[in-house]
C-alpha cells in the first residue's frame, strides 16, 4: 500500500494539493496528515475530487519519526523533520500492527510553497 502525506499552509488550494502529489510522479493508494489538516475543507475536497481514502493521524503519530529532510518550523510545531514524510510513513502503517513503512519519493515543495507531499508503503510484518 502507498501512502501520501500531505502538508499545507493555510492559503493552499486543491489545486496546490494535486500540484504537490504530481511532482512525487507517483501514484498511491491513500491521503495522510495530521487530523487538524485531514479535517480541512481543502484536504476533504482534495481527497473526494481524486476518490482517495483520507487517514487522519494524530499528532503523536508523527512525533519523533525519523525523516529525510528537515524543516525547522514543522520540527518545532509536530516534533519531526518533514509533516508530508512522517505523514507518508505512519499512514503506510495505519492499522496494521507490526507493519514497517519505507519513503519511496521524499518531501517536494509545490514552486508557490504552500503544499508538500511524500510517499512510503508499508512493509508486511
Amino acid at each position: 500500500m502507498k501512502v501520501a502525506g500531505i502538508g499545507f499552509r493555510a492559503a493552499a488550494t486543491a489545486a496546490d494539493l494535486q500540484a504537490a502529489l504530481a511532482l512525487t510522479g507517483e501514484h498511491v493508494d491513500a491521503l495522510a496528515s495530521v487530523a487538524e489538516k485531514a479535517g480541512a475543507p481543502v484536504m476533504q475536497a482534495f481527497a473526494r475530487s481524486i476518490g482517495l481514502p483520507l487517514i487522519a493521524l494524530r499528532e503523536q503519530d508523527i512525533a519523533g519519526e525519523p525523516t529525510l529532510t528537515c524543516s525547522p518550523r514543522i520540527k518545532a510545531r509536530f516534533g519531526t523533520g518533514s509533516l508530508a514524510e512522517a505523514a507518508a510513513l505512519a499512514g503506510a502503517r495505519h492499522g496494521v500492527p507490526g507493519a514497517k513503512s519505507r519513503l519511496l519519493a521524499p518531501r517536494v515543495v509545490t514552486a508557490d510553497g504552500l503544499a508538500t507531499a511524500a510517499i512510503a508503503e508499508r512493509l508486511e510484518p
